[in-house]
């Protein structure tokens, strides 16, 4: 069973760079004078790289928040971070700063970390539930704030922001692609050298504790590697939801080990996944690319009506 994934996942890979609403050759893309050669270099490779890895930031930032929170429904985006990078995006464009999105995007999905680390460090103790309260709270913030925002704006501005919170992967170049990666490898490199402390804290805090682990520094910085990696990449590409929640429960059902051994598996098919819903998005025969969320949410929607009703019945 194990086998099929690997040969469907690398199916996709290849033939992603290929197909949309243009097909390229594979026998023109080394002709620097064919269009085919500008599509597939300058378009098409760098879209491909930018969902793989956004792709993986959002499952393995999917796996690392639930192990944490031992809730199988957080996301990536359960602590707010998602919802400031897209009001800093929105303020950006509201005020005309166009160019600079991405960097507005960023600053408000940081002041969301900041915002999330200070007031924890204030609460008399420590829980994660309570870091869990607090981007809830200021995730309801955002979307007041959010909506004041729609109400000042004209019409093309809040066109704007909608396709901004619908999430898109266009790009050209590799401008967009480096931090993203950079971002990526970051969050990867470091689950695994947390990786026998991810152990402890999958059994029990008790059991943690008992070893001598630290849980408040582990907790600390395995979210706030996330939330800065997540930050990036809402930033460039806006919300895509539901690749964090429903990738980790797939891999975890086909290879049925504990999540710490499957941080890289989780991390290359969330990728996949990314990669498969944006052929789908640029192959539907429409005038334009469908926005890459409204493609994840109609997969997801169903899968997490699936594992609430399942969450139930045990």
């Amino acid at each position: 069973m194990k086998k099929i994934p690997i040969i469907l996942s690398l199916l996709i890979v290849g033939i992603a760079p290929f197909y949309g609403q243009i097909d390229i050759s594979i026998y023109k893309i080394f002709n620097a004078e064919t269009l085919d050669y500008r599509l597939f270099w300058d378009l098409r490779l760098p879209r491909v790289i930018l969902a793989f890895f956004v792709g993986g930031i959002l499952g393995l930032g999917g796996l690392l928040f639930q192990s944490i929170f031992r809730n199988s429904l957080s996301t990536p985006f359960t602590l707010g971070v998602a919802s400031g990078a897209t009001l800093g995006s929105a303020f950006a464009i509201i005020f005309g700063y166009l160019t600079l999105v991405p960097f507005f995007g960023f600053l408000g999905a940081f002041s969301t970390i900041i915002i999330l680390f200070t007031i924890t460090t204030k609460l008399k103790s420590y829980e994660t539930n309570s870091l869990l309260l607090v981007g809830i709270a200021l995730s309801f913030f955002y979307s007041a704030a959010l909506m004041v925002l729609y109400y000042i704006s004209d019409q093309a501005q809040s066109y704007e922001i909608i396709r901004f919170t619908m999430g898109s992967l266009d790009t050209v170049g590799l401008n967009n692609v480096i931090p993203i990666f950079l971002a990526s490898i970051f969050l990867l490199i470091l689950s695994h050298f947390y990786k026998s402390e991810l152990k402890l804290i999958l059994t029990s805090n008790e059991n943690a504790y008992l070893k001598g682990l630290n849980l408040k520094k582990v907790n600390t910085i395995l979210l706030l590697a996330v939330s800065i990696a997540v930050g990036i990449a809402v930033s460039i590409t806006g919300p895509i939801g539901f690749i964090g929640l429903i990738v980790p429960h797939i891999i975890k059902a086909i290879y049925k080990t504990s999540s710490d051994k499957l941080l890289m598996p989780i991390f290359y098919y969330s990728g996949v996944f990314l990669l498969f819903c944006d052929l789908i998005s640029r192959n539907l025969g429409t005038s334009s690319d469908i926005p890459i969320g409204v493609v994840t949410s109609f997969i997801g929607g169903p899968f997490f009506i699936y594992l609430l009703i399942s969450r139930k019945s045990k």
